[in-house]
C-alpha cells in the first residue's frame, strides 16, 4: 500500500507540474530548417521544460506572415527580419524586439562570374533577382548608396521579383540573384554550378546588412508581469539552445530533421546550413546591440524613393527581457 501511495503521489506531482507549465507559441518565419535550430534544440534537450515552459513551434512558409499571426493572437512571439518588423510597427502593429540571437546577416547576391561583374558598379545594365515582401529594402538602399537606378537601362539595374528559389540564375533569367549564405547559395552548388563560376557580394561586407531573425512580441503584452516573466524564461532557454547548436552543429541538424514533418530536408543540406547558421549567431548572447539596430534603421531610411520606414522608430526594442534572462 505504501509503495502504491508513493507512486500515486509522484504521478500527481508530475501531473500538477505539467499543468503548471506556461504555454508559449513561437511562430517561425519559414519552414522547419536549421535556420531555427536553437529552438528545436531547446525543445529536444528539455531546456524549455526546465524553465517551466510548454513551447509549441509553429513552422512558417510562403503564405504565412508572422506579423499577421502575432497580431491575430495566433502566437505569443514571432521571429522576423527587422525590416519587416519595423515596417509593421510603423503601420500600427506595436511589435517590440526582445532578443536578437542572430548577430550578423546571411544575405548576399550571387552572380555568374562570366557576366564580368567584379564590383557593385558592374551591376549597371544587369538583371538582378530580388526577394520582395520587405526583403527588398536592403537592396534598394544599397543601390541608392551606390547611385544606381533600379528602373533598368544601361546605367541602372533591372529588378526581377524573385521567388524563394534559385531558378532565375540557373536558367540565365538573371545575372545575379538573392541568396542566403546558409541556404540558396548551397542550392546553386547542388545544381552542379562550381564556386569558381560564381562571384558573391555579402550585404554584411557592403555595409548595408540589416538584422535578421529577431524575437518580437506585442508591446502591450510586456505590460503583463506574468507574460514578461514567461518571455524571460523563453529567451534564456532559447539562447541555451542556440549555444548548444553552435557547439554541436551535426547533432543540431539531426534534431531539426527529426522535427521536419514534411520530410523534404536532407541531412547533408541541414548540416551545411547549420554550419553557416552558427557563424551568424556567434557573438550574440541574445541581447540586441543598439549599434546594430541603428545601422539597420539607417539602411532602411536610405532605401531610395520609397523607404521601408519614414522615420526612426521609438520603443521598437527593449533590453528588459534579455537582461533578466542573462542574469
Amino acid at each position: 500500500m505504501k509503495s502504491f501511495l508513493t507512486a500515486t503521489a509522484v504521478a500527481m506531482a508530475a501531473a500538477s507540474a505539467a499543468q503548471a507549465a506556461d504555454e508559449v507559441r513561437l511562430q517561425l518565419q519559414w519552414v522547419t530548417q536549421a535556420q531555427f535550430a536553437g529552438y528545436y534544440v531547446a525543445l529536444d534537450k528539455g531546456f524549455y521544460e526546465e524553465e517551466g515552459l510548454d513551447v509549441t513551434v509553429l513552422p512558417g512558409g510562403p503564405d504565412i506572415a508572422p506579423p499577421q499571426v502575432l497580431a491575430g493572437g495566433g502566437a505569443d512571439v514571432m521571429l522576423n527580419w527587422m525590416p519587416s518588423a519595423l515596417a509593421a510597427r510603423e503601420k500600427g502593429l506595436p511589435v517590440v524586439n526582445i532578443a536578437q540571437p542572430f548577430k550578423t546577416s546571411g544575405l548576399m547576391l550571387t552572380c555568374w562570374k562570366d557576366t564580368g561583374i567584379t564590383s557593385p558598379q558592374d551591376f549597371k545594365g544587369k538583371t538582378i533577382g530580388v526577394w520582395f515582401f520587405g526583403n527588398e529594402y536592403p537592396f534598394l538602399s544599397w543601390m541608392s548608396q551606390e547611385g544606381i537606378s533600379t528602373e533598368g537601362g544601361e546605367d541602372g539595374v533591372t529588378v526581377l521579383k524573385q521567388g524563394f528559389n534559385v531558378d532565375p540564375l540557373l536558367q540565365r533569367q538573371a545575372d545575379c540573384i538573392s541568396t542566403m549564405t546558409y541556404n540558396e547559395y548551397g542550392q546553386v552548388l547542388d545544381a552542379g554550378v562550381g564556386e569558381d563560376e560564381l562571384v558573391t557580394f555579402k550585404y554584411e561586407d557592403q555595409g548595408v546588412a540589416t538584422l535578421e531573425d529577431g524575437m518580437y512580441v506585442l508591446e502591450e503584452n510586456l505590460d503583463d508581469p506574468a507574460f514578461a516573466d514567461k518571455m524571460v524564461r523563453f529567451v534564456r532557454a532559447s539562447m541555451k539552445g542556440w549555444k548548444y547548436a553552435e557547439a554541436n552543429a551535426e547533432e543540431a541538424a539531426g534534431i531539426v530533421l527529426d522535427n521536419d514533418a514534411s520530410g523534404a530536408q536532407t541531412e547533408a543540406h541541414q548540416q551545411r546550413m547549420m554550419g553557416e547558421i552558427a557563424k551568424l549567431t556567434a557573438g550574440s548572447n541574445g541581447a540586441l546591440d543598439p549599434a546594430d539596430f541603428d545601422r539597420t534603421v539607417a539602411t532602411l531610411l536610405a532605401g531610395g524613393s520609397d523607404p521601408v520606414i519614414s522615420k526612426t522608430p521609438e520603443g521598437a526594442w527593449t533590453h528588459a527581457i534579455s537582461d533578466a534572462a542573462l542574469k
